[in-house]
């Protein structure tokens, strides 16, 4: 296999973040995450600050319709267009690693896609965000759970599969169980182990 895409989606406080740019360091390939941003801004013109603030997120109901297949939801918009760009980079024949925006299912069927999910065990994802957060434990977890309810109701309204199902990706890994160097570790032996096939 010549190109590779490293696809992972993540729980919120798993280290999913860490690990994707961690992999792209090993395998010396561009991570795209926030980078989608800053494309999109400078194709579209728009303000990175404007595209930030509606990045992953579900569309307004109240103020938004779709007709003829074309929406006026400034959310469904700049999620199309990071489905658009990671589409374009897949085909270009470019290996590299996507964050989650629903890459999974948006390249489902591509022959060079390794579909990764990070999860954790819930003490564990609280940890790591009161120490990146300086949060106490009870604002820690209410962080991840709203992080979580928002990737869930974005996923789950670009896609017709679930966030999180496990049949949706080749492996779904528990950061927990190995920790993240471990799991780092590990998810590099799987990717080159795929790689050679």
């Amino acid at each position: 296999m010549e190109q590779f895409i490293i696809s992972v989606g993540r729980e919120f406080g798993s280290g999913g973040r860490h690990i994707a740019e961690e992999l792209g360091k090993r395998f010396n390939i561009p991570v795209y995450n926030r980078h989608l941003i800053t494309e999109i801004a400078e194709k579209t013109g728009l303000a990175h600050e404007e595209i930030e603030k509606y990045n992953e997120s579900p569309k307004s109901k109240l103020l938004s319709r779709t007709v003829r297949g074309y929406s006026n939801s400034i959310e469904d918009n700049i999620a199309e267009m990071q489905f658009e760009f990671i589409r374009e980079k897949a085909q270009s024949g470019e290996s590299f690693v996507v964050l989650g925006r629903c890459s999974e299912s948006k390249l489902k069927g591509h022959p060079a896609l390794i579909s990764l999910f990070v999860l954790a065990d819930m003490d564990a994802k609280i940890k790591r965000i009161m120490e990146l957060y300086e949060l106490s434990e009870d604002k820690a977890k209410a962080f991840i759970d709203k992080k979580d309810r928002k990737r869930k109701r974005y996923h789950n309204y670009h896609c017709s599969s679930h966030w999180g199902d496990s049949r949706l990706y080749d492996l779904s890994i528990n950061s927990t169980r190995l920790g993240i160097d471990g799991t780092i570790d590990h998810l590099e032996s799987y990717i080159r182990a795929r790689i050679r096939k």
